[in-house]
């Protein structure tokens, strides 16, 4: 009886050890939700251009004419990236106190700041901007008939979350 007791708890372990993944795959976080697949950036040459050729192409649907990558706005977008994910909330004022508009100036860029859209995710940018497209105020900055100038940068934290800036200017 013994011996019968003993390949049936052997045989309980083994089943046990073949239970769920132990990968964060199907982790709950403590909303009840699935935690969220981080997203590493690779090839951070061509997230840019992937960015306005996206851009680029919404905007031609939408009969708005193309926007340049502009290395100011770039800047600039960088560096709210960065204060955002330093101030851990997604919002439109620096730490300093700075606005959009102040930001543009301080890069150094010409013409004038048009709109600025902002994200907190664990997201491509791809989906980012799937997200913008989806809310009729970031829409409309991105589909902005004056903008001829876009920057657009990211900040991405070692937790993999990613604070993305987009500028439009004219």
């Amino acid at each position: 009886m013994a011996r019968v007791f003993s390949l049936l708890l052997a045989g309980l372990m083994v089943l046990a050890a073949c239970g769920a993944p132990t990968s964060n795959s199907g982790a709950l976080g403590a909303d009840g939700l699935p935690l969220p697949k981080v997203y590493r950036i690779r090839n951070a040459s061509k997230v840019q251009f992937r960015m306005l050729d996206s851009v680029n192409s919404l905007r031609s649907a939408a009969g708005a004419p193309p926007v340049q990558l502009n290395a100011q706005l770039n800047a600039a977008a960088a560096t709210h990236s960065r204060d955002m994910s330093n101030q851990n909330r997604p919002w439109h004022f620096g730490s300093d106190g700075s606005s959009p508009i102040d930001r543009v100036q301080r890069a150094g860029y010409p013409g004038t700041m048009l709109g600025e859209v902002i994200s907190e995710t664990y997201e491509t940018e791809l989906e980012t901007l799937a997200a913008w497209m989806d809310g009729p105020g970031t829409r409309d900055v991105l589909l902005e008939n004056r903008a001829v100038s876009m920057g657009f940068s990211w900040f991405q934290e070692s937790s993999g979350k990613i604070w993305w800036t987009l500028v439009m200017g004219g």
